[in-house]
């Protein structure tokens, strides 16, 4: 298997195009490309020419990319678009703070802005409203503590419900139909990913064994989630799977020997999936991150790279061109128009 790298042309829109078939022809990537390119925004953070963390808007195609905080004093990280893709939920973290794969949505300052990253509130204090995640109509938020899970009225900014936590530990995000949350959780062992009832609390084991950072499908039947699968040799490597809500069927989304894939996210269709491609495990927060890439949902399950032992496991992956795309962290994708900043 090889990898495959467009041009001059290609490179100065911001992508380089990698496709995972054997001899696959420059322009069916390209025309994957062309396909995404007008297909809304991707937020996510990277380093900004100042060396801190800032924030950054571009086009699923890697064009248009723009800083949208520059913010030399402080870091950003972990945006997240509201569901109408009107607001944009992130954290600010102290300049020189190193963000914790594991523990940012502990970390820093609660911000919420335009967009466009105009106009940005302070939510609370510092480590106030940890994984703060978006209600589905927006006015609300839920948040991870060790009390609870709390759903914070955001105008008022009061406690309006609150929920055990169930050994949920960790990646908070809450159902786009308002019925569910998912997250990861001690749940007979560790790195087990859950899903909770958002009403009853009731919970149900989704995936364990070295399984983490759950997102949704916009379904809310199915979740994404990164998984270091058993019998690996070694250490292993992390690939993205999907999952139905009750767990019973699980299915390799896109996977590649030396490689972990983590930052999984999807468009606000479903249609295609953002993931970053780490060469070291952990996601990259503490670094510099990793490339961000996107691929269509259609083509999954996909194996990238020799990866005898993935292919064995899998043998019904496809060969899919995936847009490779900047070095960046927790991307995320929405439909909704963005202008420039006022």
């Amino acid at each position: 298997m090889t990898t495959r790298v467009l041009g001059v042309a290609a490179l100065a829109m911001g992508w380089c195009v990698t496709s995972v078939a054997l001899g696959a022809h420059d322009d069916k990537v390209a025309q994957f490309a062309r396909e995404v390119s007008g297909k809304g925004w991707i937020a996510y953070a990277s380093r900004g020419e100042s060396g801190t963390w800032d924030l950054f808007l571009m086009r699923p195609d890697g064009s248009a990319r723009r800083n949208i905080t520059g913010t030399p004093d402080c870091e950003e990280g972990g945006p997240r678009f509201s569901p109408d893709g009107k607001k944009l939920l992130y954290r600010c973290y102290a300049k020189g703070t190193t963000i914790h794969h594991d523990l940012w949505g502990f970390q820093g300052n609660l911000m919420i802005a335009e967009p466009d990253g105009s106009k940005p509130v302070q939510v609370g204090g510092d480590r106030e409203f940890p994984w703060a995640s978006w209600s589905p109509d927006g006015k609300q938020i839920a948040c991870l503590t060790q009390k609870g899970i709390q759903i914070v009225d955001l105008e008022t900014k009061k406690v309006v419900r609150e929920l055990p936590r169930q050994g949920i530990y960790q990646q908070l995000f809450w159902s786009p139909d308002g019925q569910w949350f998912c997250g990861v959780a001690n749940a007979r062992m560790m790195w087990t990913v859950v899903r909770m009832h958002a009403q009853t609390g009731a919970l149900n084991i989704v995936h364990e064994f070295q399984s983490c950072t759950p997102d949704w499908f916009h379904d809310s039947q199915h979740l994404i989630f990164p998984c270091r699968a058993a019998g690996q040799k070694g250490y292993g490597f992390t690939q993205l799977y999907l999952s139905d809500g009750d767990g019973r069927e699980m299915k390799l989304i896109y996977g590649e020997d030396g490689f972990h894939i983590y930052g999984g996210a999807l468009s606000p269709d479903d249609k295609y999936v953002l993931f970053t491609r780490c060469p070291q495990d952990g996601g990259g927060s503490e670094k510099s991150g990793a490339p961000i890439c996107v691929m269509r949902t259609a083509d999954a399950p996909a194996v990238a790279g020799p990866s005898p032992a993935l292919r064995q496991a899998h043998p019904e992956a496809k060969d899919a061109p995936v847009l490779q795309l900047v070095d960046g962290w927790e991307p995320c994708w929405t439909y909704a128009e963005i202008g420039a900043q006022k």
